[in-house]
């Protein structure tokens, strides 16, 4: 586990929509690039995020 996770937000209008989190940057861009190939309307960020951040 590392200390920081990367974070995938589905953003429309200005307000999230779904948020997915991942442990690797690698895993994130593969996220993102299969969502952005099957929904090319739908509009996604990233950013990494402290792991001490995040609320479970």
């Amino acid at each position: 586990m590392t200390d920081t996770l990367w974070k995938c937000e589905q953003v429309r209008a200005g307000q999230v929509y779904d948020r997915v989190l991942f442990n690797t940057r690698e895993e994130a861009e593969e996220f993102l690039t299969q969502m952005r190939k099957n929904a090319p309307d739908l509009f996604w960020r990233m950013e990494p995020v402290e792991a001490k951040m995040v609320w479970n």
